[in-house]
């Protein structure tokens, strides 16, 4: 009998990290939809702790923006955001070096705003060699024509373009386990 190959871009444990960018208490309110982007982030961190996969996340200009969303930071705990100046994550420091390090090649984002610091960021990723998985529902813009826009051109160039529950239902693979139960109990 054959081996059943998987598609090669399904998302793999040991191979991803979650990105979060930029949802920061001064912007957060004027963002299309805020609220569901902040309780998806939210279902990912969650998702990825009991996954044991990576989280970083990083605040633009936290002077001006302020600093992340309490409810995100307080899921988050201790780790410290990562700070920048540019739009794109790429000059964040060595966060992608760090990511090659880690052998992470499956990088999983969301955050805002979608045209601009998210957009930049995962057509940095992509012409880096990353695979980038966006969870739509987690990600958003002020204006909707925006969000729409920066979501089919980050496809077009070979971005992953999914849910939050599909990432998380694709790193688990498989059900009947304990952390099946609970990413079931958090996608609820």
């Amino acid at each position: 009998m054959s081996e059943v190959k998987r598609f090669e871009k399904l998302l793999a444990v040991d191979k991803s990290a979650l990105l979060i960018i930029d949802i920061q208490e001064r912007i957060i309110p004027v963002i299309n939809q805020h609220e569901t982007v902040i309780e998806n982030t939210i279902k990912l961190i969650k998702g990825f702790k009991v996954l044991g996969v990576p989280i970083f996340y990083t605040e633009q200009y936290p002077k001006g923006l302020g600093p992340t969303v309490q409810t995100i930071k307080e899921e988050l705990g201790d780790d410290e955001a990562i700070q920048k100046l540019s739009f794109s994550c790429s000059g964040a420091g060595e966060l992608f070096d760090m990511f090659k390090q880690k052998n992470l090649s499956q990088i999983v984002v969301c955050g805002i705003e979608s045209h601009v610091c998210v957009q930049q960021t995962v057509l940095d990723l992509l012409a880096n060699g990353f695979q980038v998985n966006l969870a739509a529902d987690a990600v958003s813009s002020r204006r909707v024509k925006d969000y729409e826009i920066a979501l089919a051109r980050m496809r077009t160039h070979g971005t992953e373009v999914t849910t939050t529950e599909s990432i998380l239902f694709e790193l688990l693979n498989v059900c009947a386990t304990p952390e099946f139960k609970q990413i079931s109990k958090i996608v609820k």
